[in-house]
């Protein structure tokens, strides 16, 4: 707004706030005189400015026409900036009455072995299954960890790994079935390490690269690969639902005994491996 229309506006807003009607027996009083004065001066100058509106107004780039343009815009903004702010709330509400219900971490889980290998001693007295995406990238950060723990712990610690590929990767999938093919030839884990310490690139080629680096018969397992597509499907599939009834919401998802761990790194799995084994002995 143009300076020189501040103290206008000012005149106005004082004027509106000052017009208060005062009785003829308040009037005698000498303060209030000066102020019945000092009122009729303001309201003195804000006719003058009114008149000064209505005759600029109509006129083409004059600054009362100006300042009224710029107040409508000032408006209009306003009322746009409302309706986007009640939209937002509204979403934000619904948002929050779609939020999962905060987790139990004290709940146990009954996770079945079913078809799933078993890495490590199979009547260990601790059991991690991590429910996995061959493509995503927290889940070959977090493997690691979980080989140095099955090294440190040979008899008292097994590993097991469900599947659980995320629809927005679209080579967990393929992954997936190439670890079951590979399976065939006992090289399970040895697959699925290969894919999750380097997990960029998971093209056919690449998985036939790492069937061969393994020993593996390459033509079998192309075939085991490809041509075994169903029996993979309904393996993983079978993983997918146990995912969802044990509330699996993003992967990795990591359980100890059934209930769900939040250890990411070596000391903390050897912290909460300990405890476990610490309460049966």
């Amino acid at each position: 707004m143009d300076r020189k229309f501040i103290p206008i506006v000012l005149v106005v807003v004082v004027g509106i706030v000052l017009g208060v009607g005062i009785t003829t027996k308040q009037a005698r009083d000498p303060l209030l005189r000066e102020i019945l004065k000092q009122q009729s001066t303001i309201m003195n100058s804000q006719k003058k400015v009114e008149g000064v509106l209505s005759v600029d107004g109509g006129a083409e780039g004059s600054d009362a026409s100006l300042l009224l343009k710029k107040q409508a815009e000032l408006e209009q903004r306003v009322a746009a900036i409302e309706t986007e702010f009640k939209a937002l709330k509204d979403i934000l509400k619904g948002a929050q009455r779609q939020m999962p219900p905060q987790e139990d971490l004290s709940k146990v889980y009954e996770i079945p072995v079913g078809q799933s290998p078993v890495r490590g001693n199979p009547k260990a007295a601790v059991t991690i299954v991590a429910f996995d995406d061959y493509q995503c990238p927290f889940c070959a950060r977090f493997h690691p960890p979980i080989l140095e723990v099955l090294k440190a712990y040979p008899d008292q610690v097994n590993f097991i790994i469900k599947n659980f590929p995320l629809s927005f990767h679209p080579q967990a999938l393929p992954a997936a079935k190439a670890v079951l093919a590979a399976g065939e030839q006992g090289k399970y884990f040895e697959m699925a390490d290969a894919i999750l310490m380097d997990n960029r690139d998971l093209s056919d080629d690449r998985l036939m690269e790492e069937a061969k680096k393994l020993g593996l018969d390459v033509k079998k397992f192309k075939k085991d690969y490809t041509e075994r597509n169903a029996e993979w499907e309904k393996i993983i599939q079978e993983d997918m639902k146990l995912a969802t009834e044990v509330d699996v919401r993003g992967t990795p998802t990591f359980f100890l005994n059934g209930r769900k761990a939040r250890a990411r790194d070596f000391n903390g799995w050897k912290q909460e491996i300990d405890n476990l084994l610490e309460k049966k002995n």
